[in-house]
């Protein structure tokens, strides 16, 4: 008798995510096949764990439904940053990527990857949880740093939690900074560090005193578990401390944590005030 053998495709942005991925899968039996974004995943990364890894352009879509297909794959998890910003200058579309990005009525995220999605499906190619090996990376309700929020702090993070979800309704961004009930940075295709960092350039030149201010990260409202999961590390709290902001938090059970005993450990060592919510 034939042994059925678990495949993975994974389409791998850049970052710890799609590599701890792809440790966990391999653990689990998986053999694991990367489509790796040139200029954001590194082929390096994947040495030990890929059983076959393609490093593609933006854009190259019939190269990577061939890719899987060739390997027997059916089933893909898409994990990793890609710079937003590569829309504009890192696109070099094969003919069905041409086809599919002329179809789009617009360039937000959520229209993307949701028509990508669908794209696959035609050649029998299904997306699956981005977080289906890494359930443990998700915190539960509750602080997770030594140093607890003030009642200031509470009522800030409640109007980020709320800005936020707001923001991340229109598919602008997951992140945003408040203080003293006003929005003092919103993430667009920067990123989460960059985000946090011009907050605190804007904070710092200013406030005339030491206020509450917090950095509140969440899923969308209708977040699709297949893509673009909110996400935190250590260069997140490397951020918030260079920036000088005291508070992050995250929606619980939504948002991938990753090394989130370094995460604590930092929140501890900078004195930031580490909640879900």
């Amino acid at each position: 008798m034939k042994m059925t053998v678990n495949k993975i495709g994974l389409i791998a942005g850049e970052g710890k995510m799609p590599v701890y991925i792809a440790q966990k899968a391999k653990a689990k039996g998986f053999e694991v096949y990367v489509a790796g974004a040139k200029g954001n995943a590194k082929e390096e990364d994947y040495k030990n764990l890929a059983d076959a890894f393609a490093p593609l352009r933006l854009g190259q879509m019939g190269a990577c439904i061939r890719f899987f297909k060739e390997h027997g794959v059916t089933r893909i998890l898409m994990a990793g940053r890609v710079q937003h910003t590569s829309i504009f200058s890192n696109l070099m579309p094969d003919l069905r990527g041409a086809k599919f990005l002329a179809s789009l009525k617009n360039m937000q995220t959520k229209n993307i990857l949701s028509r990508v999605i669908e794209e696959f499906k035609k050649d029998g190619l299904e997306f699956t949880n981005s977080a289906l090996f890494l359930e443990d990376y998700m915190p539960k309700a509750g602080v997770w740093s030594a140093r607890k929020p003030t009642e200031e702090e509470k009522k800030v993070i409640a109007f980020g939690y709320k800005t936020a979800k707001a923001v991340a309704a229109l598919d602008i961004g997951l992140t945003c900074v408040v203080s003293q009930n006003a929005v003092i940075a919103v993430e667009g295709m920067e990123g989460t560090d960059k985000c946090i960092l011009r907050a605190g350039e804007l904070y710092c030149n200013s406030a005339d005193k030491k206020l509450a201010v917090a950095a509140v990260k969440v899923a969308r409202p209708d977040q699709d578990s297949r893509y673009d999961l909110p996400v935190i590390g250590k260069g997140t709290l490397e951020s918030l401390h260079k920036a000088g902001i005291g508070v992050l938090a995250f929606e619980a059970e939504k948002t991938l944590v990753l090394d989130l005993e370094e995460v604590i450990k930092l929140a501890d060592k900078y004195n930031i005030c580490l909640t879900a919510v």
